[in-house]
């Protein structure tokens, strides 16, 4: 028998009661009718973690003298290491993603946990190999003029210099441009989206991933 997917929802704007809610509901609420284990980190009502301070809190406590994870952090890296899939919902802030949310990547995308640098070279290991993700991003700007001013910035950041290089596999991305412009019908036709992909990867996200974790 197949176990349920594990499936960490983030939802990254400060704003309670926001497009990204309604959206990460619609997804939350299909994949769990599918059978999976959802948890939701809410960044407008859950603890937004301090930005690092000093280079130690950059990584996993590996003895007693390191400087220990704040509690925030804490819940926040073991809901990492329990899910199979992560699901990012965002709005696109100045041409990337709103500052609670990068301050919630400093504090659980460590070092130690999600990659590890080798002793020599320039190589590291990819500790979160096996996991999956899928994001999702509003933005009020069209998007050519995200693609061709801002270089899809928000995308290429959390997908390539976070997710892939601590060896997570983007399934797929989702920009929905312009919101300020849409109307409500658009909006049902988005929600429904996320509704779709929700089923899908509550289907999709199995057992045989956890079993190809790598410890961190």
């Amino acid at each position: 028998m197949t176990s349920p997917a594990h499936i960490l929802v983030v939802i990254g704007s400060p704003i309670a009661d926001s497009l990204n809610h309604a959206l990460a509901a619609a997804y939350v609420d299909a994949a769990r009718t599918d059978g999976a284990e959802i948890r939701v980190v809410d960044l407008s009502r859950d603890s937004v973690p301090q930005h690092p301070v000093v280079r130690g809190e950059l990584r996993m406590p590996r003895t007693s003298e390191d400087v220990p994870l704040p509690d925030e952090a804490v819940t926040y890296v073991a809901g990492v290491e329990w899910a199979d899939h992560l699901v990012f919902f965002f709005p696109q802030w100045w041409g990337t993603y709103p500052a609670a949310m990068k301050a919630y990547i400093d504090r659980v995308f460590l070092s130690g946990f999600a990659f590890r640098y080798r002793e020599r070279g320039s190589l590291w290991d990819k500790l979160l190999t096996g996991r999956t993700a899928r994001i999702v991003m509003t933005m009020d700007s069209p998007r050519a003029w995200n693609a061709w001013m801002y270089r899809d910035a928000a995308i290429r950041t959390l997908r390539t210099a976070t997710l892939e290089y601590c060896g997570v596999r983007v399934r797929g991305v989702t920009r929905l441009a312009a919101v300020r412009h849409s109307s409500a019908t658009t909006r049902e036709t988005w929600l429904s989206r996320m509704a779709t992909f929700g089923a899908k990867d509550a289907r999709g996200v199995t057992a045989l991933v956890r079993d190809t974790l790598v410890p961190a």
